[in-house]
């Protein structure tokens, strides 16, 4: 028996409508392909599901955007207004102007430059020249800071030490007996003497 025809309506089942869209979509752009690649056709196809979700098919040998523009052309219907068309522009103008900086960061790089003429080698050898200063004085600089830095830091370190020598022998005084402590002050340096009113601690330098 062959198979009953089936009547085209909306499915009403959510379930069912979302299969059936999965295989219709798939089935219609393996058709476009296959109509690509028998008839050397340039298709593209849209597809717009009711969440909007878009799917799109377009054969290796054209683009969306150019296949759009074939249309406009050859219908005569114009599908963008001035806006568009000058925001087409700007983008074609970024897009040129990415190309060359990529262009430049090669021969930047040292890449491609066979192709340079002599005054091109010699504009690109005159920004390295500057480039290649201003990174040394930038090493200078920072060397400079990390070296002014450590200074700080062992001069910090300095004058810990003889802080923490100073409360040491302050404290090693204040525990001597009062003739030996009187004895031992004498030999000491000034900066060390323990103050008769303040036995625990030592004279500020």
């Amino acid at each position: 028996m062959g198979r009953g025809k089936i009547e085209i309506k909306r499915i009403e089942n959510s379930t069912n409508r979302h299969v059936t869209y999965s295989k219709r979509r798939n089935g219609l752009f393996k058709k476009a392909q296959e109509i690509n690649v028998l008839c050397d056709a340039k298709v593209s196809v849209v597809v717009v599901n009711s969440s909007n979700k878009m799917f799109e098919f377009c054969s290796s040998n054209t683009t969306l955007a150019n296949q759009l523009q074939s249309y406009q052309d050859i219908s005569r219907t114009k599908l963008w207004d001035a806006k568009h068309e000058d925001l087409s522009k700007e983008i074609e103008r970024i897009d040129n102007e990415n190309k060359s900086m990529q262009i430049r960061l090669r021969h930047l790089n040292g890449e491609d430059v066979t192709s340079l003429h002599l005054p091109e080698l010699a504009s690109l050898e005159a920004t390295l020249d500057t480039g290649l200063r201003r990174v040394r004085n930038w090493k200078m600089e920072e060397f400079d800071k990390i070296t002014q830095r450590d200074q700080d830091l062992e001069d910090e370190n300095k004058r810990l030490r003889f802080m923490l020598q100073q409360q040491e022998m302050g404290m090693a005084v204040a525990a001597m007996d009062s003739n030996v402590r009187d004895q031992y002050q004498q030999q000491m340096p000034f900066s060390f003497r323990v103050q008769p009113n303040q036995p625990n601690l030592h004279e500020r330098m």
